[in-house]
């Protein structure tokens, strides 16, 4: 494909917000007679999936303690159940299967599951848990629990099926796809602070808006627009605490048991929900039942053809660098740096001997593989979708991006002229507003 002197619509990057952007940005066009998909350009420097949607475990939740949360991730289900067969979607449901100091908190996401209807089932007490999951896992063993919010949607994606999926909805529509493009610059428009034009290793590109939607790569682009490397954050008290970073990164932690995925069939034979796991009880090692911790500790996990086995991972760690200091590439399973070790098997297996009997020994079977990335957080652990510099409109999803694939629909819509209620709370001057989102007491900082 040649590379074009003008696009109306830059996209940078072919993740799951730059294709699902691209997507509904050209049904809007289309639908308004505004324009078409060929008005569309995606820059990816590598190809579709190439980052961390390549990666992703690809679990699709709505189990959030913040509303705001919850009700963009409803929205965000509801596309996904649009069309499963396109994006590969398997919608299992979900487990969220808590210690007792997270009750309250996960009592308050069903209550408002509820009020928005979206359908789950809470049980709550220690021997109440274990007999309904039970009920689903004969063996069944996890103890340091006292709930189950089992949400009855979601489940999990193929990650780069998904991907290919929305490529081809936006191509269908139009939309043109360049990878192997690097953006090396913005030029800014003469007398304003808007972006006239993107700078590439292949040539330059005019557009008249710019969409930034690159995952962990996300403070590339803020640093070339000369955004903010720190902001003030009005707390709860009213008082300003000033200078906290704007981005840092955390090291995620994901990995297969390469063993039959059938393994893991409920009772009836069915494929079973998604399993999330936060206990406080001490977690021994299934190798020689040594202490692996005795503080508060959580895994997810889930069979996955795609991935050949059970798949799945645990509580990220932070990366302890400078923003500045930390390198992105080589990413994922090709860096040097940020992919998990040994520790990691034997925590996660560990963990699933913990929980259930028919994974006592199987550490044997995991996959001595590449596996990881990192993430770039924002400085509550929470999205910012906002507009910058007049027309850069800037998805920083603080990796909860995968399961969101249903806020390229509300940027497009926003690209058109129609704001956004679900992504009003994630404005970046909600920190000096101090309009922060509740924290809740998991050991991810994602929930």
């Amino acid at each position: 494909m040649a590379m074009p002197a003008h696009a109306k619509y830059v996209i940078i990057g072919a993740g799951i917000h730059g294709l699902s952007t691209a997507w509904n940005l050209a049904e809007g066009l289309k639908a308004s007679g505004k324009g078409s998909g060929e008005d569309i350009l995606i820059l990816d420097k590598g190809g579709i999936a190439a980052g961390a949607s390549g990666i992703a475990c690809g679990v699709i939740r709505n189990n959030y303690f913040q509303p705001a949360m919850r009700e963009l991730m409803a929205h965000s289900v509801d596309v996904w159940d649009s069309d499963p067969e396109a994006f590969s979607y398997h919608q299992v449901g979900y487990m969220q299967i808590s210690a007792e100091c997270m009750r309250d908190d996960v009592r308050s996401i069903y209550e408002q599951q509820q009020a928005i209807g979206y359908e789950s089932t809470f049980i709550e007490g220690a021997g109440e848990t274990d007999t309904y999951m039970k009920n689903v896992f004969s063996d069944w063993q996890a103890t340091g629990v006292t709930s189950v919010l089992h949400e009855k949607r979601g489940g999990f994606a193929n990650n780069t099926a998904a991907m290919y999926g929305l490529a081809t909805k936006a191509e269908n529509l139009g939309v043109r796809i360049m990878s192997g493009v690097t953006v090396t610059g913005l030029i800014s428009d003469d007398g304003s602070d808007a972006i006239k034009a993107v700078e590439t290793d292949r040539g330059t590109i005019g557009c008249d808006e710019v969409v930034v939607a690159l995952g962990p790569w996300v403070k590339s682009v803020w640093d070339m627009l000369d955004l903010p490397k720190t902001v003030d954050i009005k707390g709860a008290d009213g008082a300003m605490h000033t200078d906290i970073p704007m981005w840092r990164y955390w090291a995620l932690e994901e990995g297969t048991l390469g063993i039959d995925p059938n393994i893991q069939k409920t009772n009836d034979g069915g494929m079973p929900p998604v399993i999330h796991v936060d206990s406080d009880a001490p977690l021994l090692s299934d190798v020689d039942g040594s202490l692996i911790t005795d503080e508060l500790w959580g895994i997810y996990y889930k069979p996955d053809f795609n991935f050949g086995g059970i798949q799945g991972g645990a509580m990220p760690y932070p990366v302890k660098k400078d923003a500045d200091e930390v390198e992105v590439d080589p990413y994922g399973v090709e860096s040097p740096e940020f992919i998990v070790d040994d520790n990691f098997a034997h925590m996660w297996c560990s963990a699933l001997a913990f929980c259930q009997k028919r994974f006592e020994g199987m550490i044997k079977h995991y996959k001595d593989e590449p596996s990881g990335g990192i993430g770039c957080f924002t400085p509550d652990s929470f999205p910012v979708f906002d507009r910058f510099r007049e027309n850069v409109y800037i998805v920083a999803d603080s990796n909860h991006g995968y399961k969101m694939i249903g806020v390229g629909k509300l940027v497009a819509e926003e690209l058109l002229g129609q704001p956004s209620a679900l992504l009003k709370p994630f404005s970046f001057g909600r920190y000096a507003r101090g309009e922060l989102h509740p924290v809740s007491n998991s050991p991810f900082p994602w929930s």
